[in-house]
């Protein structure tokens, strides 16, 4: 029989066997249940909107079209939306940042503990924040040294570097011109240190702004 007062989950992920270990832990659960799941980020923007709908468990990356930060946007932007906590693999800037900012509530890793994963839906459920602690400890250096933090669209940009990209390309991507991108890229240089998009690369990924 359904608890009327559980915590009622929706599990949005593209893997099937990662939702299933999210069921299978959080059933056991008392007060919690999994009523839905979604395989791409679509499903689950229209899933959330049904109602019923508590709590978000969101991955990230989904195998094409839209990705768990722009979901969690899409979700959190209605009235009397879902809490949505990000459940992924991947903690740098370039990851916790743009889904922080389009409102997630929460931001656990895959390998946490079944009982922080519970305690994260409770935390959600409740309107108060849950982070992993590597997460948590990113952001607090965030703001404690802002000056050498770098901001959303300069990861970006030195994201798209690491992939190889020229100026060019990457303004093409970001829709911004050559200059701007370059503005962008001798603030990094800065920020870190560095004299060489290949020195601001190595750099980025040893401190987790960015991935490779």
């Amino acid at each position: 029989m359904t608890d009327p007062a559980a915590i009622r989950l929706l599990l949005a992920d593209d893997h099937p066997v990662v939702r299933a270990g999210l069921r299978a832990v959080l059933e056991t659960e008392p007060g919690i249940e999994v009523v839905a799941e979604a395989a791409t980020a679509e499903t689950a923007v229209a899933r959330a909107a049904g109602g019923d709908i508590d709590v978000v468990l969101m991955d990230l990356q989904f195998g094409g079209g839209m990705n768990g930060a722009e979901a969690t946007a899409a979700i959190t932007a209605r009235p009397s939306a879902p809490r949505v906590v990000i459940v992924t693999t991947y903690d740098t800037d370039a990851d916790t940042l743009p889904a922080i900012e389009s409102g997630a509530t929460g931001y656990l890793l895959k390998d946490a503990p079944p009982e922080d994963l519970a305690a994260a839906v409770r935390t959600a459920a409740a309107g108060r924040t849950a982070l992993a602690p590597a997460v948590a400890d990113r952001l607090m250096n965030r703001l404690r040294t802002p000056g050498t933090a770098l901001t959303r669209r300069e990861t970006e940009v030195l994201a798209l570097v690491a992939e190889g990209l020229s100026n060019q390309a990457v303004g093409a991507r970001l829709h911004l011109t050559e200059g701007t991108v370059k503005s962008h890229l001798a603030r990094v240089y800065a920020k870190l240190g560095v004299e060489s998009r290949t020195a601001a690369v190595a750099t980025a990924t040893e401190l987790g702004l960015i991935r490779r």
